[in-house]
């Protein structure tokens, strides 16, 4: 059996190398969806395109585009590329692509690589298994429909023949490249590859420890930079005193980086930087400097003060973003519910904080960096020195942890800069401290529901606002109403079957960087219509399921026509992805049956429940807790996730583990707050995440679903905290709408 490596960047050149020594090979690529196998070269092998090469030695080489970070894309996508190949997964080895516009966007972020790629990598491999069928037949001399892939090898139907890839490579390379309408893709049943659980390629290399994340990059010559950031958005360096860090052993230079002007984008934030011969001495030097800040027009920010402003302006009249049935006044007080829900800021806080390293010579840029963007990088990093893209060359390391922060290359563009400037490889590494007090954030949020109740307790009319700084702040001054695309996430789309609904939105101005966070602001909107509807169900003496049942209404395909705004459906045509009413149904249904054999609630004891849509998949999440004397232990949690047809479920299962656990680690305990403008957590210590004791006995069910691939890292969390504060209503019938949790209960 293969053995798989760690992260390999392996180029044209590189591969033209790699195929010299073993003898022949085919390659194959894409350019949007026209193939175009290029040329033998002079020793006969057949050069890489893109994603798909084939060694003389029956080796298939796989590249994937996309960063892995632990999701296990690195296995999904060469398992759909497998699969249509016909090729022996034991025989694969897994190429990391380096930064390329020809492979499409390589954005890892949206929960979108598999349902964004799934049948353009079919194709591809598709386009391969023909070409090597059809140099088989040649051989034979015999119809295409006499011959079929299988295993690595290519059969003949009547006979016993056969002849491997690593034979057929080089013929099948000089073959025309077959269009795209005239590929045979494989029916659902003939799947051997997708739809099957596969331990990630990656993992014998992370147990053992050689595994290559951005942290573990060692380039000759190279010297670690520790940077000292402006405290406050917008503040720049007024003086600075570095004579004592220059006494620091191993410390070489202290360099001043200028504070960009404008939005923030994907800026540095400035500062000090402190090089050393190792990061220890950086990181000392750097402690060691004096630094006197100018001042910035967020010296005041207060979150305190701030979220009291934006519940404040919830209750009161927003712009209207949606409008269905007709603007309703009469609110009387006996059946109108009306509640206000908080989120704090939040950040990231993965395990491997931000890092890259940069090297800059006469020649270009080459870096290396645990990117979820590379594309975005090469960009940002070229701009910044005055190249051309082309001579940026982005090495995508595995990822320790991203959940979106490092869809932001700020920090490669740091270390290109040093470089240039020290004419030297530099890396860049960012501490615990530094990702949490400088990184982007995931915005503050208040929410205002009202909800009026007819005669037979069923809702009538649903009055809703949200308020929050938006990522658009980050991207342009001035911004400050959120973007459709932020209101789309789990606010403007929910199907309701509600006769009057009026949503809106109010203004909120951005203090700091805004960006994107796991399920972004679908962390805010799924707490705030998940917690509602609890709290209509308690109004109306019905079982939360039910009464999502009726505000649902009917299975149907909703299309959100004539209700005053366009949905943009995570970038999916509605005709691909719908928004599909009776999928909520059936996942109700399921988790309904679960928990109608799940333990019973007993003392000090409640079970809460929500479900939500996002990323165009649906996750229905059950939470039994116990809360004694005050002290909160998150029991059991049971989730069920329809997300399409399903390439490899173990990872689905352990992406919404994992989102089980993020979830509950931002409702328990996830806080960034603000004063005089700073950031006052630093580390685990004051934004902790879930430990070991916290986590509760957590079960996933896969939902069988014939739709197309839908996203599977980020839906997992948004149902997470309402069933959580819904979870402690049952079990104590007191109501937490402000989160998190730690400021009401000890958890």
């Amino acid at each position: 059996m293969t053995t798989f490596t760690a992260v390999e960047n392996i180029s044209r050149r590189d591969v033209l190398k790699l195929f010299g020594a073993t003898g022949g090979g085919l390659a194959l690529g894409a350019t949007g969806l026209a193939w175009s196998p290029m040329a033998l070269a002079q020793d006969k092998t057949a050069i890489l395109n893109l994603f798909i090469a084939i060694g003389e030695d029956n080796k298939v080489y796989l590249t994937c585009h996309r960063s892995e970070m632990g999701q296990g894309i690195r296995t999904g996508i060469p398992q759909v590329l497998a699969d249509e190949l016909e090729a022996d997964w034991d025989n694969i080895v897994v190429i990391q692509g380096l930064a390329d516009k020809r492979y499409g966007s390589q954005n890892t972020d949206g929960s979108r690589s598999i349902r964004k790629h799934f049948t353009r990598m079919r194709q591809m491999g598709a386009t391969a298994r023909t070409m090597l069928e059809q140099a088989a037949a040649n051989k034979w001399k015999v119809s295409v429909d006499d011959v079929f892939a299988k295993a690595s090898y290519v059969h003949h139907k009547h006979s016993d023949k056969k002849l491997s890839f690593g034979e057929l490579a080089v013929e099948a390379s000089k073959l025309p490249t077959p269009k795209v309408e005239s590929l045979t893709l494989k029916s659902a049943n003939e799947f051997n590859l997708i739809g099957k659980s596969k331990t990630i390629v990656d993992m014998q290399s992370m147990l053992d420890g050689k595994a290559k994340y951005g942290y573990d990059i060692n380039i000759d010559g190279m010297v670690y930079a520790s940077i000292a950031r402006p405290p406050v958005l917008g503040s720049d360096v007024a003086s600075f005193d570095d004579t004592n860090a220059r006494k620091v052993a191993g410390v070489i230079e202290v360099i001043k980086l200028d504070v960009p002007k404008g939005a923030p984008l994907f800026q540095p934030l400035g500062g000090i930087a402190v090089i050393a011969t190792n990061t220890w001495s950086a990181e000392q030097g750097r402690k060691a400097l004096k630094v006197t800040w100018t001042d910035s027009v967020n010296d005041s920010h207060d979150s305190v003060k701030y979220l009291s402003e934006l519940v404040g302006k919830v209750q009161q009249s927003g712009k209207v973003i949606r409008q269905l049935g007709n603007p309703v006044t009469d609110w009387p007080k006996d059946t109108t519910v009306n509640a206000t829900y908080t989120v704090p800021y939040l950040t990231h806080a993965m395990m491997e904080p931000p890092v890259a390293t940069a090297h800059v010579t006469s020649e270009g840029c080459e870096l290396w960096a645990s990117s979820q963007t590379p594309q975005s990088t090469q960009q940002n990093v070229a701009g910044a020195l005055g190249l051309t893209e082309d001579k940026v060359k982005v090495n995508v390391t595995l990822l320790g942890g991203g959940f979106g922060r490092k869809s932001k290359p700020d920090y490669s563009v740091e270390a290109a800069v040093l470089s240039k400037k020290l004419n030297k490889p530099v890396k860049v590494s960012w501490t615990r401290e530094d990702e949490i007090q400088n990184g982007y954030y995931h915005a503050i949020s208040a929410q205002f529901y009202q909800a009026k109740l007819a005669d037979n307790n069923q809702v009538e009319a649903l009055l809703a606002r949200t308020g929050f700084p938006s990522i658009s702040s980050t991207f342009a001054e001035g911004v400050e109403y959120p973007s459709d695309g932020e209101l789309d996430l789990g606010f403007s789309d929910v199907p309701l079957a509600v006769e009057n609904i009026q949503l809106e939105a109010v203004k909120a101005k951005a203090h700091t960087r805004i960006g994107w966070m796991r399920s972004v602001c679908n962390i805010q909107h799924a707490f705030g219509i998940g917690s509602f509807v609890d709290e209509l169900a308690v109004k109306a003496g019905k079982p939360c399921l039910q009464m999502w049942r009726e505000m649902l209404g009917k299975p149907r395909l909703e299309t959100f026509t004539d209700q005053g705004f366009k949905y943009g459906n995570y970038g999916e045509e509605l005709a691909d992805h719908p928004v599909d009413v009776g999928r909520y149904h059936h996942l109700l249904d399921v988790i309904e049956a679960k928990m109608a054999n799940a333990p019973k609630a007993g003392k000090n004891q409640g079970w809460g429940f929500a479900i939500h849509r996002s990323f165009v998949s649906y996750v229905a999440v059950a939470t039994l807790v116990e809360v004694t004397d005050g002290q909160l232990k998150v029991i059991k949690s049971i989730a069920a996730i329809d997300a399409g047809l399903v390439v490899n479920p173990d990872r689905v299962v352990s992406q919404t583990e994992g989102a089980i656990i993020f979830g509950l680690s931002l409702a328990m305990m996830g806080e960034i707050t603000y004063k005089n403008g700073q950031v006052q957590q630093s580390n685990f210590h004051d934004y902790p995440l879930l430990r070991l004791p916290q986590c509760p006995d957590i079960e996933v069910i896969v939902v069988e679903s014939k739709a197309n691939p839908a996203g599977v890292g980020e839906p997992g969390v948004p149902p997470v905290a309402p069933s959580l504060t819904n979870a402690i209503f049952a079990a104590t019938g007191k109501r937490y709408r402000d989160l998190p949790l730690n400021k009401h209960l000890k958890v």
